[in-house]
């Protein structure tokens, strides 16, 4: 039976799986319940299964019948900290806790894919190391997999390495894009505590109020970014909290406000890091305030190799016709710890639209949203392209041993 026909046949068992997972969303590096699940999702497959260390990971290698080199397929597992509002009849039956990224279709279409190659295990011309990683959402889980050494779990390095990622808006149900070079950006995230003295709001010349600083500091960032960051290499420097004071006529001792910045380059995410130090300090000074700037680099740009990501987008393109597979024209300003992967082995990153087809996928709520809806008609074209690219990248490759 030809691939794509094999996984529509895995519908149902995929569309169980997803649902369970929908139900019991767990956050972070430690998901036992979705770990149990994927594991007898999992079980009687020929696979070498071995759980994570510092987190409930799962890493399972497929052994080809053929020798040769290995690949990988990973899977994100984690949920985020959103209270569903989507209406589905599977919603999420753990407050304040949701599938709002799709993540549990991601791992119901690897364990697709893992049926879909164990079937085929004869003819596969190396080995498939598929990688269940918990952690995407802020965490690093790919990086704590990595230094786990998921990418020499085969027994030698990868050669290359895919990831598939589901979006609920923009475009019609079925359509697969991806793009050479930077895919997805860096983000850093920027904390910034004021410190002034307080006092009456009747006299603020007896006190040093740190809340002018603080807007002074929020707006400067935005004139950095537009003054000194090229617009061909951008830079997005995003306020998303900011709190001071208990009371109107009170001159708090203290602000505070933290933000996300976003870059598409070294190059650029260096000189804004350098530019956030220098506009928080030079405006702390200018105020006579104090001021503490807690500044973390969390993921790095996710640069697919031009190579495989246009293989990817051709092995999509022959799998499911022509007008479903488009190189994006430009990079996607969320980041992605699949970042980490790809600084150590090529390939590439690929999204999956899976709007409903009864929503206009331009008004369709956005991945994160509570509203967030994914169809799981996709389940199977998902399985089939993570399947596919193992089976094409290993039928590339000459036998090195």
């Amino acid at each position: 039976m030809p691939l794509l026909d094999d996984a529509r046949t895995l519908l149902p068992e995929l569309t169980e799986l997803r649902h369970d997972l929908h139900r019991e969303p767990e956050l972070g590096l430690e998901l036992p319940a979705t770990q149990r699940r994927i594991l007898a999702a999992l079980d009687g497959l020929p696979l070498e299964i071995s759980t994570g260390k510092g987190l409930s990971s799962i890493t399972a290698v497929l052994r080809g019948g053929r020798r040769g080199p290995a690949v990988l397929l990973r899977a994100d597992m984690d949920a985020l900290p959103v209270q569903e509002e989507s209406g589905v009849p599977y919603t999420s039956q753990v407050a304040g806790h949701m599938h709002a990224c799709g993540h549990d279709m991601h791992v119901a279409g690897l364990v697709g894919a893992a049926k879909l190659l164990a079937a085929r295990r004869a003819e596969l011309r190396g080995d498939v190391v598929l990688m269940f990683q918990p952690g995407e959402e802020g965490m690093g889980g790919a990086k704590i997999m990595v230094n786990e050494g998921v990418l020499a779990a085969a027994g030698e390095p990868v050669i290359a390495a895919y990831a598939l990622h589901v979006f609920s808006t923009l475009l019609p149900r079925g359509i697969v894009v991806s793009r050479p070079g930077p895919m997805m950006a860096a983000s850093d995230a920027v904390r910034v505590t004021v410190r002034g003295a307080g006092g009456h709001g009747s006299s603020p010349h007896a006190a040093v109020d740190p809340v002018p600083a603080l807007c002074a500091m929020v707006g400067e960032l935005q004139t950095m970014v537009t003054r000194t960051m090229d617009a061909h290499d951008p830079a997005i420097v995003t306020v998303g909290t900011i709190h001071a004071g208990t009371a109107g006529n009170v001159i708090p001792e203290t602000g505070y406000f933290e933000a996300t910045v976003r870059t598409f380059s070294e190059e650029a995410h260096q000189k804004v890091r350098a530019g956030v130090e220098r506009v928080i300090h030079g405006v702390a000074a200018t105020h006579g305030v104090s001021v503490d700037l807690d500044y973390q680099e969390q993921y790095p740009v996710t640069v697919n190799d031009p190579g495989e990501a246009a293989f990817a987008l051709e092995t999509a393109a022959d799998l499911f016709g022509a007008d479903r597979s488009f190189e994006t024209p430009r990079a996607v300003a969320g980041s992605e710890d699949f970042a980490f992967v790809l600084q150590e082995v090529p390939g590439a990153y690929v999204m999956l639209s899976t709007c409903p087809p009864d929503l206009d996928p331009a008004d369709a709520a956005i991945n994160h949203s509570p509203h967030a809806v994914y169809d799981d008609g996709a389940l199977p074209d998902a399985a089939a392209l993570l399947a596919e690219l193992a089976i094409r990248r290993l039928a590339a490759e000459e036998d090195p041993r």
